[in-house]
């Protein structure tokens, strides 16, 4: 299938460009939906968030940031340290010195880039992720592109933005299911179970597999992608939902259905669905 996938690419370059200069077509929507194959993960995540116009931009920034950043303690660094070998445990890029001191460096940089944002809880699996498909420079500028550009004041200690995007949510949980929303008064319960998804891009709550996918959706589409999903999860569990007494009951019920669906493609299809009848946020 790997084949098959980086062929339709390579197709797709031919015919459209590759980099910058690519046509984002319609066709582009289908082969994301499909998941991005692994070799070309890194370089189409840096193409869609014009994470690459960055790094182009900025010669030996990030070298210059390492070189003055690391070595220095302070709480950014002391709650990087203490997160490090909470990202991806399991994985093996993460079970050696090497994989951990890439982590430390990346994450380290952008907080003495960005001191208003430092460091917070949920880069550390977004920064993880990164490494695992670019190279480390690139995964500092993907990191840069999500906290600055794409997820606006999500990173910080009151995490504003994604508070912002959890109003939006339950609007957009009242216009699409009607049916839950009359059933479920109170939007909070369920806003506030959803905040994870948002925050990590459903990486801490989805098998990598299928989470890595929706992190291809969203570099192409934007959060608009986290809503889409996050609704479809809603709908598929809503007979569920609307017989919830409190937080934790819903917790449980969405976490036990996430788990049981393991495969990329019935998230991806769920998204799909979901954007079929929802005309304001259009896959």
């Amino acid at each position: 299938m790997e084949l098959v996938k980086e062929r339709l690419w390579e197709e797709h370059f031919t015919e459209f460009g590759r980099g910058v200069h690519m046509f984002r077509t319609e066709k582009i929507q289908k082969l994301v939906a499909m998941g991005i194959p692994e070799s070309l993960r890194g370089e189409l995540w840096m193409t869609f968030s014009d994470a690459c116009s960055e790094l182009d931009s900025h010669q030996g920034y990030y070298a210059g940031l390492v070189q003055k950043s690391m070595g220095h303690s302070n709480l950014a660094t002391d709650e990087i340290e203490r997160d490090l070998h909470r990202s991806l445990p399991d994985h093996p890029a993460f079970q050696n010195p090497t994989g951990i001191a890439a982590l430390r460096r990346v994450l380290t940089a952008y907080a003495h880039r960005n001191p208003k944002i430092g460091y917070c809880q949920s880069m550390n699996i977004l920064a993880s992720v990164l490494l695992l498909y670019a190279k480390e420079e690139e995964a500092f500028w993907l990191l840069v592109a999500v906290c600055e550009r794409m997820l606006p004041d999500y990173f910080n200690r009151r995490v504003i933005g994604a508070q912002v995007d959890q109003s939006v949510f339950e609007e957009l949980i009242r216009e699409r299911l009607p049916e839950l929303a009359e059933q479920v008064p109170d939007l909070s319960t369920l806003s506030s179970v959803s905040l994870s998804w948002f925050l990590t891009l459903f990486l801490s709550v989805l098998p990598f597999q299928s989470a890595v996918c929706v992190v291809d959706c969203f570099f192409y589409q934007g959060i608009k992608s986290i809503f889409q999903l996050g609704l479809a999860v809603l709908d598929a569990n809503a007979a569920q939902l609307s017989a919830c007494t409190d937080d934790g009951q819903a917790l449980m019920i969405l976490t036990r259905w996430v788990n049981g669906k393991p495969q990329s493609a019935e998230w991806i299809n769920l998204g799909r669905k979901t954007a079929a009848a929802t005309p304001m946020l259009p896959l």
